[in-house]
């Protein structure tokens, strides 16, 4: 191993395929971050701005908290909104903390122009080999598929088991697998076997079960800890949870003709990083007939706040109730449980209704 010890935001449990992709295909020590906790807001909210949105302070903290655990080279994605600004903005705060770090910022690369990636990757160890990141290019793609497949499972069917905790034991254990996954079969064989086990898992799931979409801002609707873990307070309530958005649907497939066709009735014009999503997926959510939809963000996210009126429309041409929740650094857990009550209880009076 060189001497650099590289280290990107954790975000849901991508640190897996990350890991491989850095320790593999890049040769270099890569330092797994910790889960975020309160901590981890604690330390970014100390040092961010304050009108800053609520990822960023979650990066920030995870950032000072993998330098803790011996760190000196950090990653920063790139974005269509804020996001695409947070890597300098990362970087001249941790500088002015006296850390001293090698900070390699992604924003400047281009789908269409693959070589900006070959370019950065070449910031991080300059004697990479390009012949072994394309050979472990497509393990690392594979397994982000393969997780987000696994997960959306999960969510669909966790409220169902019949013995509590059976889906949480056998997650834990899939990834731990992940973790020693080096090859394409192996990789094929832990998600076959993985699968069939979680199919497996006895449900007392009724004919019609209460249905509940998830849509919203990229950041806080995948990594749990910043949305309160909606998903799981949900699903103790007996409802499916369907969340389209992940790493394999936005970033590898990016359906994005197809979206811009779907919502061309609500939604002209693209208003930047996951709003057209957002849309086509309460759209589709309306249209088959979810119980409800919750839209989740970071307090001050200016593409999901242009999406909202629009929400607002298909909720009303389909009579689907919406709940909206943005999440700030003040947000209780107290407020979320009212509003999720309360929200539960409504669509459980509507659906009683309708099968009168």
């Amino acid at each position: 191993m060189s001497r650099y010890k590289v280290s990107f935001p954790h975000l849901g449990n991508y640190y897996i395929p990350l890991e491989i992709l850095f320790t593999e295909g890049l040769e270099v020590d890569y330092i797994i971050p910790p889960s975020v906790t309160k901590r981890t807001l604690e330390l970014g909210t100390r040092y961010s701005p304050d009108a800053v949105c609520a990822p960023f302070k979650y990066t920030l903290g995870n950032f000072i908290e993998t330098l803790e655990l011996g760190a000196n080279t950090l990653v920063q994605a790139g974005g269509v909104c804020r996001l695409g600004y947070y890597g300098e903005l990362d970087e001249q705060i941790l500088r002015d903390l006296g850390y001293d770090v090698k900070f390699v910022n992604f924003a400047k690369t281009r789908i269409s122009k693959p070589s900006t990636f070959y370019d950065k990757f070449k910031e991080i160890n300059p004697n990479l080999s390009l012949n072994r990141i394309a050979k472990i290019l497509p393990l690392v793609l594979k397994m982000v598929e393969y997780i987000d497949e696994i997960e959306d499972y999960v969510r669909k069917n966790i409220g169902f088991e019949v013995e509590k905790g059976s889906f949480d034991s056998l997650h834990e254990e899939f990834l731990e697998s992940l973790e020693k996954v080096r090859t394409k079969p192996e990789l094929n064989n832990t998600y076959q076997k993985y699968l069939n086990l979680f199919k497996g898992i006895k449900l007392k799931k009724p004919k019609r079960p209460l249905m509940v979409g998830i849509v919203g801002e990229y950041y806080t609707i995948m990594e749990p800890f910043s949305n309160h873990y909606i998903e799981k307070e949900l699903a103790q309530k007996g409802i499916v949870v369907d969340r389209w958005m992940n790493v394999s649907n936005s970033l590898l497939h990016r359906p994005v003709k197809k979206v811009r066709e779907h919502i061309k009735n609500y939604a002209k014009y693209d208003m930047g990083a996951t709003s057209m999503y957002t849309i086509d997926k309460t759209l589709e959510f309306a249209k088959k007939k979810y119980d409800g939809v919750i839209h989740v963000k970071s307090s001050g996210c200016t593409p999901e706040i242009d999406a909202m009126p629009v929400l607002q429309n298909i909720s009303s041409d389909h009579k689907i109730p919406i709940l909206y929740f943005s999440f700030d650094t003040q947000t209780s857990d107290t407020g979320i449980q009212t509003r999720l009550e309360a929200f539960y209880d409504m669509i459980i009076m509507r659906k009683e209704k309708d099968n009168e």
